[in-house]
């Protein structure tokens, strides 16, 4: 007898279990596959925003306060100057990618969702998807399951996008990023950015007695001896601390693609487009892709999802743009840190609308303002 499912979703990171929850909370028969083993661990800045908690919290998972670091707001630094601002209202938090991912898989069981790990999907059609589980004298045992729908949430290489013809993009931007842990305490109660020519360090604290520090760069291979070289009074601040674990690395793309879906297949997270990880709201864009394509199943609809994921879309990307323009111009990138230092508002309120407190409308209000500091900068 062929196996079947109402949604087969393929990958089993944030955002595919997000997809999967939300579809099982709408009473789907739901199966995930992953060819990793979990807990599944990713280079990222370890961040969760304020907005990024509160799409955890629709989808049934919380973080008590021991299970990770309480993030009070952010603040940038440049070589001369330095500005901060605290959430407007909700805090966030720094939790260690892997123990995001167990919260996940935890929520997922109790949904009733299926998981399937180390098993490897190697194709779709219209009447579902073939894995290779299992081994049989050495050979890998094809395996076909009946689906309904397909969810591609196999990352920005998603091999699903491919098979099904959705890899057209409108732009298409990469950076590059190495993840590290140190054991050292917490020097503040925000995260932080750290801005250097043609880089970021993006530094979160995780717990009481570890920081996560990823550096990020246009450049392939830009590791720790970047650090020292671009970052300096970072590199100082963390000479004397232990070094844990090995260095990961990762790829952060700008990618916006024309569809997000064809006939019953959907992608969400980075398979269906991304922002660049110095924005920090990858994974709430994926969680509220997740919640938004769940709606689109009920109704039978993708062109629903569709129109959603670009409204999601909206606001980090633009944010993702102002924010790689002051990356790319150093000279307008100390200007504006001079304008904000003038004037604490102007950082507060772009904050407020980066994390989904205020509407893009208030941006506009807030640029005004920012113009007028920027002339006197």
């Amino acid at each position: 007898m062929v196996e079947q499912t109402d949604v087969f979703v393929i990958g089993g990171g944030p955002a595919g279990l997000a997809a999967a929850i939300a579809a099982r909370e709408k009473g789907f028969r739901v199966k995930v596959a992953d060819g990793s083993r979990w807990p599944i661990d990713k280079a990222c800045g370890e961040g969760l925003m304020p907005d990024t908690i509160e799409a955890l919290g629709a989808l049934g998972v919380t973080f008590g306060a021991s299970e990770g670091f309480p993030v009070h707001g952010v603040r940038f630094l440049s070589r001369h100057t330095e500005v901060s601002a605290k959430f407007p209202a909700r805090r966030g938090m720094g939790v260690r990618r892997t123990a995001l991912h167990e919260k996940l898989v935890e929520r997922a069981l109790a949904c009733g969702v299926s998981l399937l790990w180390n098993s490897p999907v190697v194709s779709i059609s219209a009447e579902g998807v073939t894995m290779a589980r299992g081994t049989h004298e050495s050979k890998h045992i094809a395996e076909f399951v009946q689906a309904k729908w397909i969810i591609g949430a196999d990352g920005i290489g998603s091999r699903v996008r491919m098979w099904a013809k959705l890899d057209a993009t409108t732009r298409r931007e990469c950076r590059y990023a190495v993840r590290r842990h140190y054991r050292i305490a917490p020097w503040s109660e925000f995260a932080e950015v750290h801005w250097g020519d043609g880089a970021q360090a993006y530094v979160t604290p995780v717990s009481d007695e570890e920081v996560c520090v990823v550096l990020i760069s246009r450049e392939r291979g830009a590791g720790p001896p970047s650090l020292e070289a671009r970052f300096p009074r970072l590199a100082q601040r963390l000479k004397s601390a232990l070094l844990v674990g090995a260095d990961r690395g990762a790829i952060t793309m700008m990618q916006r693609l024309e569809q997000v879906y064809h006939d019953r297949v959907a992608l969400v997270g980075d398979a269906s487009g991304s922002v660049d990880a110095i924005t920090g709201e990858g994974l709430s864009l994926g969680f509220r892709q997740a919640i938004a394509l769940a709606d689109a199943l009920e109704a039978d609809d993708l062109l629903k999802y569709q129109k959603a994921h670009r409204r999601l879309a909206r606001r980090p990307e633009l944010m993702g743009r102002l924010m790689l323009l002051l990356d790319g111009h150093s000279a307008l990138r100390e200007r504006t840190f001079r304008a904000f230092a003038s004037d604490s508002r102007v950082f507060a309120r772009l904050l407020a609308v980066h994390v989904g407190a205020k509407s893009q409308a208030h941006l506009a209000a807030t640029g005004a303002l920012l113009g007028w500091r920027f002339v006197a900068a």
